[in-house]
């Protein structure tokens, strides 16, 4: 059996023991929300906010205008000003900043109701391939982070506001984001996590 399979193998069979050990209650798993009820969940919270706000669910505009906000005192406002994005996306307290903050009460709110809430600063799947380097983690995890916010300004829109908010509106930009994401997450996947390490290493 392959390294990939391997993971793949645990990984299922983790998702199938907590299915068997599951106990349903109000479109709940013991330890994990209903896919389908989530599902459901996104689709009439989309329509609540085309009606109340006129504007589609987004994480990442309300990111950079924090960003241009963050960085005001340490480049100078007048350079951000100038900034040909900033100038246009300047920091303010909007629709996006409130949903990028319920975002994150309502993902707290929906750990502790599911009882899976944790601290944890390395995720297991991470430390079977590359250790338990904290360092290694963060260095890491913030590049990936830069790069993705990156590639979500210059689209114009990430998961929720290509992939979800515009896919149900059958925007050809919405189903061309989703179909490169899902396959450049199954290749990036394919290749960071082609092993496991059986010995974790600390720093």
């Amino acid at each position: 059996m392959s390294s990939i399979q391997s993971i793949k193998y645990r990984h299922q069979r983790r998702i199938f023991m907590a299915q068997q050990q599951a106990v349903h209650s109000g479109g709940r798993l013991a330890g994990r929300w209903s896919p389908y009820i989530v599902g459901v969940g996104i689709g009439v919270l989309s329509w609540v906010v085309f009606v109340v706000v006129a504007a589609p669910l987004g994480i990442t505009t309300a990111i950079g205008q924090i960003a241009g906000g963050v960085v005001s005192p340490i480049v100078g406002a007048d350079t951000v000003a100038a900034n040909a994005y900033w100038k246009t996306n300047a920091m303010k307290l909007d629709y996006g900043t409130l949903f990028l903050i319920g975002t994150f009460f309502g993902a707290l709110a929906s750990a502790l109701v599911s009882r899976t809430f944790k601290f944890e600063s390395i995720p297991s799947v991470w430390q079977e391939r590359f250790g338990a380097s904290k360092t290694r983690r963060f260095i890491v995890a913030f590049i990936g982070g830069a790069l993705a916010m990156y590639g979500a300004r210059m689209a114009g829109g990430c998961t929720s506001g290509n992939g979800i908010s515009q896919s149900l509106q059958l925007a050809v930009v919405g189903w061309t984001f989703l179909a490169v994401m899902f396959v450049s997450g199954a290749i990036t996947a394919a290749i960071v996590y082609r092993g496991s390490r059986s010995n974790s290493s600390g720093e």
